[in-house]
């Protein structure tokens, strides 16, 4: 039976605003409005991963040289790697359209 609106309680709500399933990026390229766009030296790494330790996006991931590398679908050009890599490697260029 159905409360009017009357004598209804905060209990008697329904819950809204639930996440039923976790929101992801992975099925978009997100990377696609950055302005910026990671250019390395690798001449200069040490192979240390803080870039991948310190991105926010989690894009950046290590190739079978044992260098790490940003997947430019998702990576946001915000220069956080270069700003933590303790070598230089990282340098931030405007992005070509």
């Amino acid at each position: 039976m159905k409360k009017n609106e009357s004598e209804m309680t905060w209990k008697d709500l329904e819950i809204g605003a639930i996440v039923t399933e976790p929101g992801t990026t992975r099925g978009y390229r997100t990377g696609d409005w950055r302005s910026q766009v990671p250019r390395y030296d690798f001449a200069k790494c040490i192979k240390c991963g803080l870039c991948q330790l310190y991105c926010p996006e989690g894009c950046i991931k290590e190739n079978e040289e044992g260098y790490f590398y940003a997947n430019l679908f998702w990576c946001k050009g915000c220069g956080t790697c270069a700003r933590e890599c303790p070598t230089g490697v990282i340098s931030m260029k405007e992005e070509a359209e």
